[in-house]
């Protein structure tokens, strides 16, 4: 399929070249936007991040380890996308047992949190961008907690050397990338925030492509952390920052505990598995809605024969549309944290569920209202209204080790820059505005309104892809809010059904509906379908959607790379 490649890229990189620090050389983004490998791969977000993860791969890590590594980097030069001070979910395949494992690092709120936190004086929801801004939507961050977890598990090097490549780099300084330069140009509100002034815009101008930028205080927290393991993190000064920082800010302040920071648990969740055709799906449950998500638009897509049609024509995206129209409408209904609202999993996944939902499609028009079916016995009385686009500036990548072994990891601190407010050199997540801002609905209960503990629900879709032997296929996942089981069904699909390359898959524009309208990426072929959708009664737009979609396929002739020619990363491999 070559004719709805992207025609334009949604964000044009202002340069091609990323230099890499402490490295002779530059490497050409362009030209590692696709990579083949035989012995070990990563597609990450950043350059640098993903040389790190490389580094590690190539000295023996496994697949855990280099993520970690990649993670810290991505901290200290990815900053509006993820980083320590925010949550992740990982899924990993370990090769020797073909055991598939998923992990929640996903952020819980305080003690302090409850179901109106983000309801105004007169009962009306807070604006979801004042909502964003400060110490309440704060959630105690979980990424360092799942990733001491997952190192446990599957580590082969120590702990404290996974950490040094970050550690470096936040002493030494590295350059600013174009996509960072040009998020901190447009941002109106961190330029009036002390921590995040002094930082990222010295004598009161933002950071321009390739300043060279130090943080000797994430570099402090990172070695603190290397030494004395996660739990360091977790109490002492670096909780205790946080928690003044939350506390002390006139936008929202809020209340963050010791005891919040000490019964924080990452937590190993059942994977959330489908069969698509003679393959196997697995991503994440809750409290991410993504496995769910793609788990029941593949069920349903298996009563229809995608892979005779022309990839990405209007008569296969209307069926991919209304299979998705149909599972956001469960989303609405069932998922949230599970471990405080009975989430119907097996239900919302079952064939005969999905058989009869997929009946409720007429191949050549729309549905006129796709409504939440009847999955399972419980959660009758919940209904969850779905808020704004939400987490767009998360980060995914994928890696597989030399000794088989495959993670698929997406990270998040939620919008751009998160909170905007900064701890000891890392910038805070505002994942509770994840949360339904309406507690009620119809009088009713909503799934995912706030309480103590809870985990906000998320769309985060890391996936990884099998065949009927059990050995992995693919590993692929996205940022992009709401939109990121849709940008990674999109890959899923191409690579499955139509053996696009995955590059090319990822490449290929994105079309997505949560349940409402078709949105087309703006400037792409993909336009072309406007009138024929049209006809079948959607409601289409245009709009630009930044993806960021890193993936590996595996072949039998090796490893296959792939990044989003929409943001900065790369494939590195060996």
């Amino acid at each position: 399929m070559t004719s709805l490649r992207t025609g334009k890229v949604t964000f044009l990189l202002l340069a091609t070249l990323f230099v890499l620090s402490g490295c002779d050389d530059a490497i050409d983004i362009d030209a590692h936007r696709r990579g083949t490998a035989d012995k070990y791969m990563i597609a990450a977000a950043n350059p640098l991040a993903a040389d790190a993860g490389r580094s590690i791969l190539a000295n023996g890590g496994s697949a855990v380890d280099a993520a970690i590594a990649t993670e810290m980097v991505l901290t200290l030069v990815e900053p509006q996308s993820s980083g320590i001070g925010g949550g992740a979910f990982l899924v990993h395949h370990d090769a020797a047992d073909g055991v598939v494992e998923t992990y929640d690092g996903r952020e819980a709120a305080p003690a302090s949190a409850h179901p109106g936190m983000f309801l105004q004086d007169d009962g009306t929801p807070m604006p979801w961008p004042k909502a964003a801004l400060g110490g309440r939507a704060v959630g105690i961050p979980g990424v360092m907690r799942m990733l001491a977890m997952a190192h446990a598990d599957h580590g082969v090097l120590p702990w404290a050397d996974l950490f040094q490549p970050a550690i470096r780099l936040a002493k030494e300084g590295f350059a600013v990338s174009p996509r960072l330069a040009g998020l901190l140009a447009a941002d109106t509100e961190m330029p009036e925030i002390p921590s995040t002034r002094e930082y990222f815009y010295p004598d009161g101008k933002p950071l321009k492509a390739g300043d060279t930028l130090r943080n000797p205080a994430l570099a402090r927290v990172l070695k603190t952390v290397a030494e004395h393991g996660a739990a360091a993190f977790y109490a002492g000064d670096i909780s205790a920052g946080i928690a003044e920082t939350v506390a002390t800010t006139t936008a929202n302040p809020a209340k963050i505990t010791a005891e919040d920071f000490a019964s924080y648990m990452a937590k190993k969740r059942d994977p959330v598995c489908v069969t698509y055709r003679v393959f196997r799906v697995c991503g994440m449950g809750p409290p991410s809605s993504g496995g769910i998500l793609i788990g029941q638009i593949l069920g349903v897509l298996n009563h229809f024969d995608l892979p005779s049609m022309t990839p990405f024509s209007a008569e296969a995206v209307h069926l991919i549309v209304e299979a998705s129209r149909l599972a956001f409408a469960d989303r609405g209904m069932y998922v949230a944290d599970s471990d405080f609202i009975p989430v119907p999993v097996a239900g919302l996944l079952d064939p005969r569920y999905l058989a009869s939902r997929a009946k409720l499609i007429s191949p050549g028009s729309r549905m006129q209202q796709a409504l939440p079916g009847r999955a399972g016995r419980t959660a009758w009385h919940f209904r969850a209204a779905d808020g704004a686009e939400k987490g767009l500036s998360t980060t995914h990548f994928s890696i597989r080790d030399r000794y088989g072994n495959v993670v698929s990891i997406t990270a998040s601190i939620e919008r751009a820059f998160g909170s905007k407010h900064m701890s000891q050199g890392f910038l805070l997540n505002n994942e509770l505005t994840d949360f339904s801002f309406r507690p009620t609905s119809n009088g009713h209960p909503v799934a995912n309104a706030a309480a103590p503990g809870k985990r906000p629900r998320s769309t985060m879709s890391p996936t990884i892809v099998f065949d009927k032997a059990g050995k992995p296929v693919l590993a692929i996942g996205s940022p992009g809010g709401s939109r990121i089981a849709g940008y990674t069904l999109k890959v899923i699909l191409a690579v499955l059904d139509w053996n696009m390359h995955v590059a090319d898959a990822i490449s290929a524009p994105n079309i997505v509906s949560r349940g409402g309208p078709i949105d087309i990426e703006a400037g792409t072929a993909a336009e072309s379908l406007k009138p024929a959708l049209e006809a079948m009664g959607h409601d289409v737009r245009l709009r630009e959607m930044t993806s960021g979609l890193h993936g590996i396929h595996f072949t039998p002739e090796g490893l296959t790379g792939g990044a989003d020619p929409r943001r900065e990363g790369i494939v590195l491999g060996e």
